[in-house]
């Protein structure tokens, strides 16, 4: 998908399904919450109480929303384990932690970068 121009040409503009991809990710990562929830399941955190105090300020309606929006993603997979108390986990797809992997190398890069800032100021 990624399309390449040499020094000196212009680049053509993004076909109909690179902005689709793109739409796609931004609806994911570009939600204030997804990505937290991605690192939680990623950090072995996999039950939705768990996940809603493991992630301050996230409300129940909001993680539900989002846990079904990564779910339709096919980002993670729903586990349910029946018994006398139902028992629901969350567990990360192969492209889940694939995802995770780019966000946490995305949060190493933004702590690097702040330390960076301080250290000229």
């Amino acid at each position: 998908m990624t399309t390449k121009t040499q020094p000196g040409l212009k680049a053509k503009a993004l076909s109909l399904p690179e902005r689709n991809a793109y739409r796609r990710l931004e609806d994911v990562v570009g939600c204030k919450w997804s990505a937290g929830v991605l690192a939680a399941i990623g950090r072995g955190v996999t039950r939705p109480g768990q996940l809603e105090r493991f992630i301050p300020g996230i409300s129940t309606k909001v993680l539900n929303e989002r846990l079904r929006k990564l779910l339709d993603y096919a980002l993670i997979v729903r586990e349910e384990t029946p018994g006398k108390v139902p028992r629901v986990d969350y567990r990360l797809t192969a492209t889940g932690r694939k995802l995770v992997a780019i966000i946490e190398q995305l949060r190493d890069l933004d702590e690097e970068h702040a330390r960076g800032r301080g250290a000229a100021a």
